[in-house]
């Protein structure tokens, strides 16, 4: 049942980068924009949905996976990233190489946070 998950969420998250990464020009100097935006998204829907799903909603196990690591691993991309890096690099775009490494990280890691906290509920004030 794990392999069904991972296979049928892989398909999806595969399907979705590429019509994305299709929808979204890349800048003239090489700028993958689609990339970036990719990662970032999946970063924010992987901390909702890992924290979603441990604090409020109870998933079969199976169903995170394939959501998780299928459809968001496939939507994903690191190692299109760290092409993409090395392109920019090798055609002289030291600036825009390092604007993307730093976008990616800092901001995977701040929508990363963000999805944690949108997963959360909001506590009104004056209650512990």
């Amino acid at each position: 049942m794990n392999v069904a998950a991972l296979a049928a969420g892989g398909f999806i998250g595969t399907v979705l980068r590429y019509a994305l990464g299709e929808a979204i020009p890349s800048a003239s100097n090489g700028f993958p924009l689609g990339t970036l935006i990719i990662n970032l998204l999946g970063c924010l829907f992987l901390g909702w949905l890992f924290t979603v799903t441990a604090e409020r909603w109870r998933l079969r196990p199976e169903i995170r996976l394939g959501l998780g690591t299928g459809m968001t691993g496939a939507f994903t991309t690191f190692s299109t990233f760290s092409v993409q890096t090395a392109g920019l690099l090798q055609q002289g775009e030291w600036a825009a190489a390092v604007l993307y490494v730093l976008a990616s990280i800092a901001g995977g890691l701040l929508l990363t946070y963000a999805g944690i906290r949108l997963a959360r509920p909001r506590r009104k004030e004056g209650t512990a």
